[in-house]
């Protein structure tokens, strides 16, 4: 519910809703010129429609900076009791008797994991659900929720999210992957102490403060060879990019078996070594705020992600 402190002159009519409603597209993006993209408006409109709601609620809610802008403190508060409201909202219009699942959807996760293992996947989740507005994210950091317009964030992890609705979404299992014209050309299949000719392909942020060569240091001293790795190598902060690599002739990388299985079907890559012997200590997991009561789309969302998971278990 929206509950703001009573102030002189702040009468919510329709006029102030679309203040409102323009205030918190602008704190979404933190720029006057995008809100009014999205809102078909003028830059100027915007910035008229946040100076008439600052001053109905004798609070200031930017701070304008020379090239940007901040939200402050009440600025910041009032966002987030946006957030909540404009969701309810949402969320009760869905619920309407006979009404499709509908609505935006943002979801975040590792490039990797979206190149190599959803966005293939999402063709099939559109068409069961054409009314959902999905709008995919990916980076490298751990998602602000309190302060970042994500519904649902998924993460390969060793870690626990205190706070958070979290659940398994599927387990890894990793090996070394290498092109079949660089294990030949390496005399690698079966042999790793081949590896010493090798070039290694690094993943340095395989997770949360791990070393950069962690993934190859855990299936070394799985084989009890961690003194026969060599010092050559190439270093990525992506999983996909040192597969890619790996397909390209460059190296040797750790393979997790969920992002490279097609390739290996496909015959890119292959195993030296065997298959895939060695769990992988970190999982995928799925994490968003507790929501009550949770969102129609976002639970399609997460039920579909498992059924996913499911088809590609491990033989």
């Amino acid at each position: 519910m929206l509950n703001l402190p009573p102030r002189a002159g702040c009468e919510l009519n329709s006029s102030q809703f679309a203040n409102f409603y323009t205030f918190q597209v602008a704190a979404r993006h933190l720029s006057f010129a995008r809100a009014a993209q999205e809102l078909c408006l003028t830059p100027s409109a915007v910035s008229h429609r946040i100076g008439r709601l600052e001053r109905g609620l004798g609070l200031k809610l930017f701070q304008r900076l020379t090239r940007q802008i901040c939200l402050t403190a009440d600025g910041e508060r009032i966002f987030n009791i946006l957030q909540g409201a404009v969701g309810e909202l949402l969320e009760a219009l869905q619920q309407a008797p006979g009404s499709e699942i509908a609505g935006p959807l943002a979801v975040y996760l590792r490039p990797s994991l979206a190149e190599c293992w959803l966005v293939p996947r999402l063709a099939e989740f559109t068409a069961r659900y054409p009314a959902i507005a999905l709008d995919i994210r990916v980076g490298n950091e751990t998602v602000d929720f309190r302060t970042q317009n994500i519904d649902l964030a998924l993460y390969f992890t060793c870690g626990a999210f205190p706070g958070l609705v979290t659940s398994t979404l599927m387990d890894e299992r990793i090996a070394p992957v290498c092109s079949p014209e660089y294990a030949q050309r390496h005399g690698l299949l079966e042999h790793p102490d081949n590896l010493q000719q090798c070039t290694l392909l690094h993943d340095s942020l395989a997770w949360d403060n791990a070393a950069y060569d962690a993934e190859w240091q855990l299936w070394a001293r799985h084989r009890g060879i961690e003194a026969k790795l060599p010092q050559r190598s190439l270093t990525f902060d992506r999983s996909d990019l040192c597969t890619l690599a790996a397909t390209h002739h460059a190296g040797i990388a750790i393979g997790r078996q969920r992002l490279v299985q097609q390739r290996l079907e496909r015959g890119e890559l292959i195993l030296p070594f065997g298959d895939f012997a060695l769990s992988s200590p970190c999982e995928y997991q799925l994490a968003h705020p507790p929501r009550e009561p949770m969102p129609n789309r976002l639970q399609a969302f997460i039920d579909w992600l498992h059924e996913c998971a499911a088809d590609t278990e491990h033989a």
